[in-house]
């Protein structure tokens, strides 16, 4: 069987996955933002794979524009996915969508530019390899991104689900975007390039229906796929443990937190927690995701971190502490970070909090005993 034969088959497999599981996602959940965005990273997927088949590039505008702007805006729309799932606290912004629009319009000016105007030529190829450049960055970035709170991360399954989808993916990008500039050409003959993407498109689909679908155990959909969101808080309500969670370890752990107040610690990881307590990472994760409520670990340490801070910050006897040494003491390593945090607790600045409470009768501040600085 020929190169050219075996591409066009796995092209046509990989894009029947990713239509299925694009399909069943959206069946399931189509209610919740990730669910959304997991359906349309499949699309653009789908069209990426249709895209990507020899000849495909003749047919005509009313076939071909549509699967170009999915494909092209995938790697915006990869990234967003990426961020939803693996940052707790990020936002979908309407600069998102601009974002995606500006990809697509590159790519569109590259494909049909020099039909409209013969001059535009220069301008295509340049918009071309802006539009393969940016979606390599945006590739890294979304691994750099996810990688930097893989070692918080509380929910089960979900660092496997990092390992099996986002670094799969992010290697096929990578070496689409090489494709696409024309640096692979240099090193082996199109045929066989053309069969290595549609392999390797047939085997991303394949682990993309295998993790999202369920139909292994890896046990992270159900935890990035819920089929309701639920509303954002600024910290989970405290719950009793399931059957499941240490009880003697939650309350180990309370002890830590509210009186040996541990979370002053500087570089406090959940390495250093886990061998405070004598426990493995495992134990502690899961214990804290599943009795307390919390998906990753610095929302749990600071939300000890902003009591702390609250409670000086309505102490009268330290109302001429400066906010930057509460910060410090309560564990924050600079005023930016907390100052952010602290916003999208409480929705106030420190300072314009701490101006608040002096008018509020004393019984509705937080409780200031025992919570000095130093």
């Amino acid at each position: 069987m020929s190169l050219p034969a075996v591409a066009l088959g796995a092209h046509g497999a990989a894009c029947g996955l990713f239509l299925l599981t694009a399909g069943l996602t959206w069946r399931e959940r189509r209610r919740t933002r990730i669910g959304q965005l997991t359906a349309a990273v499949l699309l653009g997927a789908a069209a990426a794979s249709v895209n990507s088949v020899p000849g495909f590039g003749h047919s005509g505008i009313v076939w071909r524009v549509p699967v170009l702007a999915l494909a092209a805006g995938n790697a915006v729309v990869f990234w967003l996915w990426a961020r939803v799932v693996f940052d707790d606290d990020f936002i979908l912004r309407a600069r998102h969508a601009a974002l995606w629009a500006l990809f697509v319009a590159g790519e569109l000016l590259s494909a049909y530019g020099p039909v409209v105007w013969s001059r535009l030529d220069p301008v295509a190829d340049l918009a071309d390899k802006a539009v393969q450049i940016a979606g390599l960055g945006l590739a890294v970035l979304a691994a750099a991104q996810s990688m930097a709170t893989w070692r918080g991360d509380l929910v089960a399954g979900r660092p496997r689900l990092r390992v099996v989808v986002l670094l799969g993916s992010v290697l096929f990008i990578a070496v689409d975007a090489i494709y696409g500039s024309g640096l692979g050409a240099r090193v082996i003959t199109p045929a066989a390039i053309d069969t290595i993407r549609a392999a390797g498109l047939c085997a991303l689909a394949a682990m993309a229906a295998w993790s999202l679908l369920q139909v292994a155990p890896v046990g992270a959909a159900a935890a990035v796929l819920p089929r309701r969101e639920a509303a954002p808080a600024a910290a989970p309500a405290p719950r009793s443990a399931p059957q499941g969670a240490d009880q003697l370890l939650l309350k180990r752990l309370d002890q830590l937190m509210t009186q040996e107040r541990i979370f002053r610690q500087e570089r406090l990881t959940i390495g250093v927690l886990a061998a405070r307590l004598a426990v493995t990472e495992e134990q502690l994760r899961r214990a804290i995701n599943e009795g307390l409520g919390y998906r990753n670990f610095n929302a749990f340490i600071n939300h000890h971190r902003l009591a702390e801070a609250k409670a000086a910050l309505a102490d009268p006897s330290q109302r001429d502490v400066p906010v930057l040494t509460i910060a410090m003491d309560a564990g924050f390593q600079s005023l930016g970070p907390f100052n952010r945090a602290f916003k999208a607790a409480t929705g106030q600045t420190p300072t314009e909090y701490r101006r608040t409470v002096r008018d509020v009768p004393s019984s509705e501040v937080p409780a200031a005993a025992d919570r000095k600085i130093g």
